[in-house]
């Protein structure tokens, strides 16, 4: 049943207003995608003119990005646990946890993701769509929020695989906000799509399975910032080395 509201008056009564608004809003997520999340539904879900929605939130996007910022916040504290914990030991019928460090971070990072659909599913709409009907002062809010967001989850990542330093902590975390979103988009089939995979199997080569897929772009990802970090101190000792007198 949609709420009914007085009109706020006071400084809480607002924050209230503002909080109903968000609550509904990731309740219709955890019902459709993104892209059916519309203002007219959230204003009826909400209780409240569209109108006066727009007195709290500019427009539908501003919503759905302060959403995205919450929920990447939460995923930077449940990563803080889950990257401290020992590798448990595997069930039977599932693979062992990688022993090296970067593999494990990537691994765990992919799992994390692939636990957070709504998440997946607001990163891959961010560029896109979400940044493309906000003013100035969301956007730059927006992006403070992100920036802090991933120099907390770049610090993890530093401390958990040191030979990449923070430098590249903060590149590995950008790259993987990018890749999330390209890869939760293409595993994520319409059903026209699926008909043509289940009528000829060979198409399905190009079906992903997101988490596997994270994962193993993640683990490139690292291999390859760690192999430039290793050439770059290696091109350091060189240089810094006497050369020796013939």
């Amino acid at each position: 049943m949609p709420q009914k509201f007085q009109r706020a008056r006071s400084e809480e009564q607002r924050a209230a207003r503002r909080e109903a608004i968000l609550d509904t809003a990731a309740d219709m997520l955890a019902e459709m995608p993104v892209a059916q999340v519309s203002l007219n539904e959230l204003s009826r879900r909400v209780g409240l003119a569209k109108s006066n929605v727009l007195r709290y939130f500019e427009s539908r996007e501003d919503v759905l990005l302060e959403l995205l910022g919450s929920a990447t916040r939460e995923l930077v504290g449940h990563l803080e646990v889950a990257l401290a914990e020992p590798a448990e030991p595997a069930e039977p019928a599932e693979p062992a946890e990688p022993a090296e460090p970067a593999d494990r971070l990537a691994a765990r990072v992919a799992r994390a993701l692939a636990d957070r659909p709504v998440l997946c599913d607001l990163i891959s709409a961010q560029a896109a769509v979400l940044e493309r009907n906000v003013s100035p002062q969301v956007a730059a809010q927006f992006k403070r929020a992100a920036i802090a967001n991933a120099t907390a989850l770049a610090g993890l990542v530093a401390t958990h695989v040191p030979e990449l330093g923070q430098e590249d902590a903060f590149r590995f975390v950008a790259a993987t906000v990018m890749v999330t979103g390209s890869v939760w988009a293409h595993a994520q089939p319409c059903a026209a799509m699926l008909t043509a995979y289940e009528e000829d199997p060979a198409l399905a080569v190009f079906r992903l399975d997101f988490e596997d897929t994270l994962r193993e772009t993640l683990e490139v990802l690292l291999s390859g910032l760690l192999a430039r970090a290793d050439r770059a101190r290696l091109g350091s000792w060189a240089v810094g080395e006497p050369s020796e007198e013939r």
